[in-house]
């Protein structure tokens, strides 16, 4: 009878140690279970959180690229007004050649002007030199025939 109550008694620790281990197994079932929802939350905060940042470089992109084009539009309009104004300022430069071109031809044609009045005043003097010097002889040879008559 002792041995059946040592034997009784073996079963119950061999139960009891069992339903301990049993207990264990649970326990540690439920940590693991409790540690993959926390991973699974983490998981999911961590992909919520990486969808944001992405969504948040997407926007900086976009926000980059309207600036990006707004500055060339900026800088296309200021190379338009530029070229306009160099085009005018181009204008003026050839304006003020074609003046002083100008001007160049007419101080040549004032001096060639000049020139061909002192051509013409210097042929003027010669003839009315030739013309008095005529007139002289004339004057002389009415004289002479007038004296000798």
């Amino acid at each position: 009878m002792e041995r059946k109550r040592e034997r009784i008694g073996e079963g119950t620790e061999k139960e009891a140690r069992g339903g301990e281990l049993e207990i264990e197994e649970l326990e540690e079932l439920e940590e693991f279970e409790e540690l993959e929802e926390e991973l699974g939350v983490e998981e999911e905060e961590e992909e919520e959180e990486s969808k944001s940042e992405e969504s948040e470089l997407k926007e900086e992109e976009e926000e980059e690229l309207e600036y990006e084009e707004k500055l060339e539009e900026e800088l296309e309009e200021l190379e338009e007004e530029l070229e306009e104004e160099l085009g005018g300022i181009g204008a003026i430069r050839r304006e003020g050649i074609r003046e002083e071109e100008l001007k160049k031809e007419e101080a040549e044609l004032e001096e060639e002007f000049e020139e061909e009045e002192e051509k013409k005043l210097e042929e003027f003097e010669k003839l009315e030199i030739e013309g008095i010097e005529a007139l002289e002889d004339a004057t002389e040879e009415e004289l002479e025939k007038e004296w000798r008559n």
